[in-house]
């Protein structure tokens, strides 16, 4: 069997999905974001290290857990009520298909958080952060 015929690993797949991904934000009929003025960048004192878990594909949570683990120690995975099952597959996934990088789990929180529904009433809705670090 020649090396056109393996099948790629669950890495080696999770990596090709980032690097597409990676590279469709580099295109160049992407509107730029805009600049950011001197003054609100001296506002700024740290970096972003939280994913909220949403409505979009998984992959997506993975690539952009990923592209912040590039940059930063420790990210923070986030999600509320139905999410939190697509938040623990997302770190999972991670964690589990990625264990030759040597990313670890970090901790995990839970809490309740209580929300006004649209129907005006007070409810109590789950939360889980999930911290992945490097080891």
């Amino acid at each position: 069997m020649n090396e056109y015929d393996k099948k790629p690993t669950d890495a080696e797949e999770i990596f090709l999905e980032f690097k597409k991904t990676e590279d469709h934000l580099k295109s160049p009929h992407l509107k730029n974001e805009p600049a950011l003025s001197k003054e609100s960048t001296n506002d700024i004192t740290h970096v972003r290290n939280v994913i909220f878990i949403g409505t979009k594909p998984i992959m997506t949570y993975v690539t952009a857990t990923l592209t912040q683990l590039s940059n930063q120690q420790t990210v923070t995975i986030k999600a509320r009520g139905k999410r939190i099952t697509q938040a623990v597959d997302v770190s999972q996934m991670i964690i589990k298909r990625m264990n030759t990088v040597g990313y670890k789990l970090g901790g995990i929180r839970i809490s309740s958080d209580l929300l006004t529904s649209q129907d005006g009433k007070q409810r109590n809705v789950s939360a889980i952060e999930i911290d992945i670090t490097k080891s």
